[in-house]
């Protein structure tokens, strides 16, 4: 895992176009060709940025580990209890009775070890630089909006008798994320562009896999990830809170909607 050179305990893939060293969020300097290290702006002449475009959040990525952690535990759980599938996992008919916190927790739980593995090497891979780049808050809300529109994606349009579970919209909306952090930021997008590409194929190819969820989740990243990096700095926050809010009450109205459809 690279870090910043500043900041030794900082997780992130972000590199000074000009000496090629691993920058954070917070080191970060604006350039007219994509981005300098604070030494290198100062060399330059280039002013200092009061506030980054992004911001480094802390020293190790908890948030990425402790999403890691939680769904490792939950994949316990159920191996420890037969109910919890039948309990949590996302089932369009145990949603609109009411249960609709079936919408999250099903983003928790996966359908055998191989299918917690690929979606955790993924988190362990994307989540620790999204983490260090756009802070715990902002990282924290991309991956549970992220879930929730995956989610909300397969109640709207997967057949009623599927039961679906697993992180993977969540780990879409971070692949849409890093492309769309990364080319706000100038980086090579090459790679990530590639596995969003390689993963819708098995998507639509593969059985069984629940391409309402990789859609919805892939889409919310873009979104949110959008709101939180092309946003001018004066009124920043404020629509970065705007746009997660919004979503949230999209959300809500479709599944709304759907409820209403399903017990009309």
């Amino acid at each position: 895992m690279t870090v910043c050179y500043r900041h030794p305990d900082r997780a992130t893939a972000l590199r000074c176009t000009r000496c090629e060293r691993y920058i954070c969020g917070e080191c970060m300097r604006g350039a007219a060709v994509g981005q300098h290290c604070v030494d290198c702006a100062q060399q330059g002449g280039a002013p200092r940025r009061s506030r980054p475009l992004v911001r480094a959040a802390s020293a190790t990525p908890v948030i990425s580990f402790g999403l890691i952690a939680l769904n490792v535990l939950a994949f316990i759980g159920q191996m420890s209890s037969g109910q919890l599938d039948s309990e949590l996992v996302l089932w369009s008919p145990a949603v609109a009775d009411g249960q609709l916190y079936r919408l999250l927790t099903s983003a928790f739980l996966h359908y055998g070890a191989m299918h917690l593995l690929l979606n955790m090497w993924a988190l362990y891979v994307v989540g620790p630089p999204l983490e260090g780049l756009l802070g715990r808050a902002r990282f924290s809300a991309l991956y549970l909006l992220s879930a929730l529109g995956g989610s909300v994606t397969v109640y709207l349009l997967a057949p009623l008798n599927t039961a679906t579970a697993g992180a993977s919209g969540a780990i879409f909306g971070l692949f849409g994320a890093t492309l769309i952090v990364g080319r706000r930021l100038q980086m090579d997008i090459g790679w990530v562009a590639a596995i969003i590409v390689i993963n819708l194929v098995f998507t639509f190819t593969i059985p069984q896999i629940s391409w309402q969820g990789h859609v919805g989740g892939l889409v919310t990243g873009v979104l949110v990830a959008g709101a939180y990096v092309y946003p001018a700095a004066p009124r920043r926050t404020q629509i970065q809170v705007a746009v997660s809010v919004a979503l949230l009450a999209l959300f809500v109205a479709l599944i709304w909607w759907r409820t209403a459809q399903l017990v009309s």
